[in-house]
């Protein structure tokens, strides 16, 4: 899936929730609005916005991404976009359903640590991306330019 054509848009559908506030999740927040997207991003740790940069003009909401309560003060039933990074890859699966089958958010994105996951959260129509998945594709291209 290429992302680039959904942060693209203007108005409404330049809104982007963010869950997970850990190293990806911050940098996603930071460029999302140093290029003056709308952006929230929430986190169950009010200390992990410290790695927000001060210029960050989004929302910051403190919560637990799985609370319907939480998602309500996120506005997610204005999101076009929802990416569930936590640290645990059930609740970002949580987090995707809810926002996909819940409040119809059109482009949802969850991020998975396990790889043998990933085809079965495919087959709930969840986009995935898996860091170790990308890395050994990754690794495997760069020993196929290397070595000879």
């Amino acid at each position: 899936m290429d992302f680039r054509n959904i942060f693209n848009s203007k108005g409404k559908d330049d809104y982007t929730v963010i869950v997970g506030c850990g190293r990806l999740g911050a940098k996603l927040a930071e460029t999302l609005s140093s290029e003056d997207k709308n952006v929230a991003i929430m986190d169950s740790q009010k200390s992990a916005f410290h790695r927000l940069s001060p210029n960050f003009g989004g929302l910051c909401i403190v919560g637990n991404g799985t609370d319907i309560d939480n998602l309500k003060k996120a506005d997610i039933s204005e999101a076009s976009v929802v990416i569930a990074v936590t640290n645990d890859d059930n609740t970002n699966i949580m987090i995707a359903q809810i926002a996909r089958n819940i409040y119809g958010v059109e482009h949802v994105l969850a991020r998975l640590y396990d790889p043998e996951r990933e085809m079965v959260y495919r087959e709930f129509g969840i986009d995935t991306i898996c860091p170790s998945a990308l890395t050994v594709k990754e690794i495997e291209k760069f020993l196929k330019e290397t070595v000879v």
